[in-house]
């Protein structure tokens, strides 16, 4: 391609450097001098007839066509004399017209003038006709010139007929050969570019539908095999990740049976519990109650005091076991979640804390809550939970709760504050931690479950739950909520 279109540009080249050539020749130099040929010779005739109308009239009149012949006839060999180099006939008959044109003025033109302006009348007719036999001289060599100027213009038009032949030939050859040679590289491309890249695309697409075994080939110029190796190494590493998939995979198989069988146990202990447990606790409870109404004060003080240790014993075991038991369940129970009118479940932990509102004169305020999805007695457990203890860790003042919600991005973000004893900062991730209490038993009750329960609870619907420390108060617990999907699809 690179030496076809060096031949394409020299040939194209010397074929408009010859146009160009015989154009100029024509229309710069030839055309001109033969407009200048005519003109010399309308100066000539100019002049000769205003030499005769003078000698005949004596009218000074026609001496202006005369001296106006006189300057074009200057103007015109000057210029003729520019454009005749390369034409020696013509310069030689130019020169012989000059020189007649110059002996017919001194030899006639100027005596006659002079002798009419001497005698003031017209000359007779001998010396008219001598000076038109005079002036008819210079015909011959004028002719000559106009023909030997036409005769050059012919050949150069001739010569510029060929040169337009020729770039046009070299230009159909130019279009012929650039014809060939882009067939020529579409075929080359097919062979040497689109077969090897159909081949590697082939293999690529058997790959990318599963046959992770079979190998890219790498055929064709260097920068194909170079995508072909690129393309086999990508296959390499896919097969190399999707080894290391199947194994985690098998591994992660392994551990879901495991979980399987453990949730299987769990829920195997959570029945024997609740059942083979629950009764002889029960049954403990019930004896030692009843020995504690029918020998009260029949024994010693000592012995009261153990039997009622035995009893709350007892009662707390009971206690312990159901929180358990209700923590254990979080998350692996078979309700199906609905939306859930946030408000109704804090309606129905009010509810349930009825007899303790009652006790404390606690007071319970809420804004409007959204709807969310989940499970309605978990909802109202995490707010049951939490109410209990603004009851519970109260502080001189009755108890008073504030329950709000408000929507950032995709979450809403409930709070519970109130106006009880607080909690240090210090301890603000030891909360949410199972059985970990702050205070002793005997100043305030409950097993350490109820916080851990609201984490287990918020965290599988998909929210998260703090202590909002930077309040002082009293505590101010935090926890968020996905909003329903149907609300996010509507605010876009």
């Amino acid at each position: 391609m690179a030496v076809f279109s060096v031949a394409a540009i020299v040939t194209g080249s010397l074929a408009l450097r010859d146009l160009s050539t015989a154009r100029s020749q024509v229309v710069s130099k030839l055309d001109p001098a033969a407009f200048e040929a005519s003109q010399l010779y309308v100066a000539l005739l100019n002049q000769e007839s205003g030499v005769r109308g003078y000698a005949l009239t004596a009218d000074q009149a026609f001496l202006a066509p005369y001296n106006q012949g006189v300057a074009a006839q200057r103007q015109a060999v000057s210029r003729l004399r520019r454009l005749l180099p390369g034409m020696p006939a013509a310069q030689a008959e130019l020169a012989l017209v000059t020189a007649r044109a110059r002996q017919w003025r001194a030899v006639y033109a100027q005596p006659a003038i002079s002798q009419v302006a001497a005698q003031g009348k017209p000359l007779t007719g001998p010396a008219i006709q001598q000076g038109k036999a005079s002036f008819d001289s210079m015909r011959a060599p004028l002719t000559r010139l106009q023909a030997s100027v036409a005769a050059q213009r012919t050949a150069a038009v001739a010569s510029l007929r060929s040169s337009s032949t020729e770039l046009n030939a070299a230009c159909i050859v130019i279009a012929a050969g650039l014809l060939v040679i882009l067939v020529a590289l579409a075929l080359g491309a097919r062979r040497l570019v689109l077969r090897p890249l159909s081949r590697v695309a082939s293999d690529a697409r058997r790959v990318a539908d599963g046959d992770f075994e079979h190998q890219v080939g790498r055929t064709g110029p260097r920068e194909l095999q170079g995508v072909g190796e690129d393309v086999e190494l990508m296959r390499q590493r896919i097969l190399q990740e999707l080894s290391a998939l199947r194994a985690n995979n098998a591994i992660l198989e392994e551990r879901t049976q495991d979980l399987q069988r453990s949730n299987a146990e769990l829920e195997q202990f959570a029945y024997v519990a609740s059942h083979d447990l629950q009764e002889p606790l029960r049954k403990v409870a019930s004896f030692c109650q009843l020995l504690q109404r029918r020998y009260s004060g029949r024994l010693d003080e000592r012995a009261d005091q153990y039997i009622e240790y035995a009893v709350d014993g007892a009662k707390r075991m009971q206690v312990l076991i159901n929180d358990l038991l209700a923590f254990s369940r979080v998350g692996r129970s078979a309700e199906h979640r609905e939306p859930v009118d946030t408000g109704e479940a804090l309606g129905q932990a009010r509810a349930n804390l009825a007899e303790a509102r009652k006790d404390t004169n606690a007071v319970i305020e809420a804004g409007d809550l959204p709807v969310v999805v989940g499970e309605p007695a978990l909802i109202t457990a995490v707010f049951q939970n939490l109410l209990s203890n603004a009851l519970k860790f109260r502080g001189e003042q009755p108890p008073h709760v504030l329950v709000t919600a408000e929507r950032e991005g995709g979450y809403w973000v409930f709070s519970v504050t109130d106006n009880g004893i607080g909690i240090p900062r210090q301890y603000a991730d030891r909360i949410f931690v199972i059985f970990q209490r702050l205070h002793d038993r005997a100043a305030y009750s409950g097993t350490g479950i109820g916080l851990a329960m609201c984490r287990k609870i918020v965290e599988y619907f998909g929210g998260r739950i703090w202590l909002d420390t930077a309040y002082t108060g009293g505590a101010r617990f935090c926890f968020t909520l996905p909003v329903p999907a149907e609300e996010n699809l509507s605010d876009e």
